[in-house]
């Protein structure tokens, strides 16, 4: 049905292309080169037919296969986005391509002596005798989100190759800077005009989310003074030890390495400090809100306990939301979620309905008012050196984003 060898030199030019966001730049997109990638597709979906094609000036792109039926359905929409995460780096990407794997080990960089390991990442073995795209170990792949990317242009492509599918209005959108939570900030859902939209963001094949973590930023600023060392007794307040100890008080079980499943964490992923100053960056999870309340008083009673024993407010907290559990928006229209868990078992795919632990663009824009489901893009390990995306994950995909389309013209048939 769909062609994996266009499939996959679609991919590899656009993993190829660096589109790095920065969370420190408040800007959309937050880094210039996300555009190289935007004009590429927006070149690429006027020659592949698709009208309404929109590169706006945030770098959000948008475009219309319009409906071959004589009778209305709902529109549907399909997103994914165009950054890769600045966890790790995305410039001067090589992918590699496996052949028929064989299940072993994978060499990822000879010179370098970096392994893709089959017993440590034992989810590779699900894939044996497919073709597996990695990196040479120097960069992530960019699956994420791009092999989203590369099935929905794969969709839209073949729907319009092939006339005789029938389908109603679809929509999709490609959005900069989700890696850095600012995805759909930006995002008209009046301009989109779906009913409702799925996103092509997961990760193994099968997977189905329509829930995800409550999510909040918690910044700890730490306020020492600096004196001789020599002379301090009685006079240094030395903010990295007080940093110290604000992060002992926080439950040290409830850290991403230790959580699993539904259960929320604390997260450490920044310090900077000295004597004078320290400054400590976590984040908030759980799908639970009221426990995610909870999260957010500990972080602000701890500050206030440490500062009531210096007798000092050397501890400030500043918390900020960043995005909310979808599931509240979904499950009145679960119709949306069923329609994909049918479309699977058809194709032969076992749906794995399961929370996200972490967030999507979709999660947003369920609560901006398009309900927005997250679907498998097929990628693994995203965000570091052993990302790597079975071609035939990404074919699958691409036959459920055309499963959808007709599902939706026989379920709403009048």
């Amino acid at each position: 049905m769909i062609d994996k060898k266009n499939i996959t030199k679609r991919f590899i030019s656009y993993v190829t292309i660096d589109t790095e966001s920065n969370p420190n730049n408040p800007d959309f997109p937050s880094t210039e080169k996300q555009w190289n990638l935007a004009k590429l597709l927006e070149k690429e979906l006027i020659e592949i037919g698709l009208e309404d094609v929109e590169l706006d000036e945030n770098c959000y792109i948008m475009a219309t296969l319009p409906s071959n039926l004589d009778y209305d359905v709902p529109i549907i929409g399909f997103i994914s986005h165009i950054d890769t995460s600045p966890d790790f780096t995305g410039a001067n990407v090589k992918p590699q391509i496996i052949e028929n794997y064989d299940g072993k080990d994978i060499v990822l960089n000879k010179e370098q002596n970096i392994i893709l390991s089959s017993t440590y990442f034992d989810d590779l073995q699900q894939y044996k005798g497919q073709t597996i795209i990695t990196t040479d170990g120097t960069t992530l792949l960019g699956a994420d989100d791009k092999a989203g990317i590369t099935e929905i242009v794969s969709a839209m492509e073949y729907l319009v190759k092939h006339p005789e599918i029938k389908h109603g209005k679809i929509r999709i959108c490609f959005t900069p800077d989700e890696e850095v939570g600012k995805g759909a900030h930006l995002f008209d859902v009046e301009k989109f005009g779906a009913d409702w939209a799925y996103t092509m963001d997961g990760s193994q094949i099968g997977e189905l989310e329509y829930e995800n973590f409550n999510a909040a930023s918690a910044k700890i600023n730490i306020k020492g003074k600096i004196v001789h060392p020599g002379y301090a007794k009685g006079k240094m307040i030395n903010s990295l030890l007080i940093a110290n100890e604000y992060i002992a008080a926080v439950p040290a079980d409830e850290v991403p390495e230790k959580t699993e499943g539904y259960e929320g964490f604390f997260h450490l992923h920044d310090v900077k400090g000295d004597v004078e100053e320290t400054v400590l960056e976590y984040i908030i999870r759980d799908h639970d809100f009221d426990i995610f309340e909870k999260r957010k008083y500990l972080m602000q009673k701890i500050a206030f306990d440490i500062n009531k024993k210096l007798e000092s407010d050397a501890i400030q907290v500043t918390i900020k939301n960043q995005y909310f559990n979808m599931k509240e928006k979904v499950t009145p229209v679960m119709h949306i979620v069923d329609i994909v868990e049918e479309v699977m078992n058809d194709i032969g795919i076992t749906p794995l309905i399961k929370p996200i632990r972490g967030g999507t663009d979709g999660s947003q824009l369920s609560y901006k008012g398009l309900p927005c489901p997250n679907i498998f893009a097929g990628g693994h390990n995203f965000h570091g050196r052993f990302e790597y995306v079975p071609v035939e994950s990404m074919i699958k995909a691409t036959e459920v984003i055309v499963g959808i389309a007709q599902k939706v013209t026989t379920k709403y048939k009048q």
